[in-house]
């Protein structure tokens, strides 16, 4: 057994996507010190990495193909160098407000020189540079049982409810304020 899993995840191929793109150096110093814990190889060994943004980062190229924008990030480059040997790959996709799943089994593949895609991945209001397209070609697909989804609700969701809540406590603090004695209020 490995004693850490930067020697699984660091393959030699994600080793030359980071001295490619100049950060090898810095993760080989990780190697020779601590390391750290848990995660891929070439021949299929899963590896999560999140992926996520906005609603609607996810774009749907056609009825097969979906694809997302990738941006920089700690610049590992495990993505890139396991998806260069093995382009097996998985979508866990969850809607926590509506409490749903759907996995999604397929073949991916990065595309860096594609600047029509890339700007259509883009998205105006995220201030993110989109590096390069992560393109999901879909083989299978299930919808998995909603049971034990925690709610979870995101800023666009609750904003509006906070907004309003708010100003509802100014209007009471507003007629409290003028309810009260000048004497009252100025303990």
């Amino acid at each position: 057994m490995r004693q850490f899993p930067s020697d699984i995840a660091f393959t030699p191929a994600v080793k030359a996507v980071q001295t490619a793109k100049g950060s090898r150096t810095s993760y080989a110093r990780v190697e020779q010190g601590r390391a750290w814990r848990t995660t891929v190889t070439p021949d299929g060994q899963p590896y999560i990495q999140y992926r996520g943004g906005p609603p609607g980062f996810l774009k749907v190229l056609d009825e097969q193909t979906l694809a997302f924008a990738d941006f920089g990030g700690n610049r590992q480059f495990i993505t890139l160098g396991n998806l260069s040997e093995n382009s097996r790959a998985f979508l866990f996709l969850i809607d926590y407000a509506e409490s749903q799943r759907v996995k999604l089994w397929g073949q991916a593949r990065v595309v860096e020189d594609d600047a029509e895609l890339l700007a259509r991945l883009s998205d105006p209001e995220y201030p993110g540079k989109v590096e390069r397209a992560i393109v999901f070609t879909v083989e299978a697909w299930d919808i998995n049982c909603p049971q034990h989804i925690h709610k979870r609700l995101g800023e666009r969701q609750i904003r509006p409810l906070i907004d309003k809540l708010q100003g509802r406590i100014a209007d009471l603090e507003s007629q409290l304020a003028e309810a009260l004695p000048a004497k009252s209020r100025d303990l």
